[in-house]
């Protein structure tokens, strides 16, 4: 991430959560306009995150000379806040050889939208808009991908056969250790195994452990395998050790030959850790539905004490709620149509009283469109009276902030991996 966003955000308070990961952006172009017909455009594209209802200008990509379909090295990286939505500003410029500021002359184009949208389909595309946000003939591509430490596990079983026997009136007892080499030659103990009694042939557990713990995500770390002889007083005999890299451990599963000892691998899986986004740009997608309390219990709608009250100029707490956590979930729910049920409402066509309805009365299809809630969240905006302070940003924080692990637990619960971005090419039509 750039100095220049991350001293901008500190200072503005951008973000107050730690983040769930971090992204990293690509960006290309398609059918830049050729405005000068002595030459091609110098294109240079400007991303921006919106802060407090102002554009707060992120990092820039460099300048390709003369081209019509740039396909820019920039790569950005931000902090993804599923919780939170976060509006992107794509800008792209003609940059001159001679001149090498940004001037609103020479914007061929814009392009708004959040990153959750971005994630949701792992490959973005949308026409830029030109002056007067009509429709220009250029589009800008965004590629998505998770930026993440390595958290996968490793499960390993090792066995040794023939061992030095360090008992005179018994065999010996074995156990193994291994040890993670360092940058500076310090060992570090990663795993030390059951004690096998009296055996020259012992077949250890099985065990797992992180591929960080195991190697710091290293391939080609050494790590030291040592064997020893147990004695109950604690003055371990020494059989035999040997070193190897992690990558030979992978390719040794039929066997290691040691000076004074053979170690066999029986057993050596990765076990990936998936992560929230490995699901979402899998193609997994987030359906909100929505029930209301329609009773008698939360006041009069006419009165404006309560929670119901249908105020002329702004929306009422539970509209604000539902726009709050609608307007997060609809970038991951393709159709942002939301089932909206309600109960304790007098209905009609005979207003009885009833305890399970579709809010838009059509029990055969009770969704509703996200359409009504951006308009409402934009009218709340722009007509809040000064010293009403509401925060549905907060709101949505508290509700929504544990939902990324709560998935990744039901998955791995359920033994499903999500699809690899290969295998998956988001066909969905997402609304801009």
């Amino acid at each position: 991430m750039s100095d220049i966003y991350e001293s901008a955000a500190n200072s503005l308070g951008l973000f107050n959560s730690p983040c769930l990961t971090k992204v990293e952006l690509r960006v290309a172009c398609k059918g830049i306009s050729d405005r000068d017909a002595l030459s091609k455009p110098d294109p240079c594209v400007v991303i921006k995150m919106q802060s407090h209802g102002q554009w707060l200008e992120v990092d820039r990509t460099e300048v390709i000379r003369s081209c019509l379909n740039p396909t820019f090295s920039k790569v950005f990286t931000l902090d993804f806040y599923f919780e939170e939505v976060q509006r992107l500003r794509y800008e792209l410029y003609d940059i001159s050889s001679s001149h090498n500021g940004m001037r609103e002359v020479d914007c061929l184009g814009a392009m708004e939208c959040t990153l959750g949208q971005i994630i949701s389909q792992r490959k973005f595309t949308k026409a830029l808009l030109k002056q007067g946000n009509t429709v220009g003939k250029s589009s800008i591509m965004i590629t998505a991908e998770e930026l993440t430490g390595n958290n996968d596990y490793v499960e390993l079983s090792f066995s040794a056969r023939k061992l030095d026997d360090k008992d005179f009136f018994s065999k010996s007892d074995p156990f193994l250790e291994i040890y993670r080499v360092n940058d500076d030659n310090t060992q570090q103990l990663v795993h030390r195994t059951e004690t096998v009694m009296n055996n020259l042939n012992p077949v250890w557990k099985t065990f797992k452990t992180s591929l960080n713990s195991l190697c710091s995500g290293d391939h080609e770390r050494i790590l030291k395998c040592t064997v020893w002889d147990w004695d109950s007083n604690g003055k371990h005999d020494f059989i035999g050790e040997f070193q190897a890299t992690f990558k030979e451990m992978r390719s040794a599963m039929d066997g290691r030959q040691v000076t004074v000892l053979t170690i066999q691998f029986n057993f050596f899986i990765i076990i990936k850790m998936h992560s929230f986004l490995d699901y979402i740009m899998g193609g997994c997608q987030r359906q909100f539905t929505v029930a209301i309390d329609f009773t008698a219990s939360n006041g009069d709608p006419r009165n404006s004490c309560s929670l119901h009250y249908i105020h002329p100029y702004q929306p009422n707490e539970y509209l604000k709620a539902l726009v709050a956590v609608g307007e997060i979930c609809q970038d991951y729910d393709s159709d942002k149509m939301f089932p909206a049920f309600g109960f304790g409402a007098r209905i009609p066509p005979d207003f009885k009283v009833s305890h399970d309805f579709a809010v838009n009365f059509n029990e055969d299809n009770p969704e509703c469109a996200a359409v009504y809630a951006q308009a409402c969240l934009e009218k709340r905006e722009n007509l809040m009276p000064e010293g009403v302070s509401a925060s549905p940003a907060a709101l949505a924080k508290s509700v929504l902030a544990e939902v990324p692990n709560q998935v990744v637990d039901y998955y791995n619960s359920k033994g499903i991996k999500p699809k690899c971005p290969s295998e998956y090419e988001s066909s969905r039509t997402f609304g801009h």
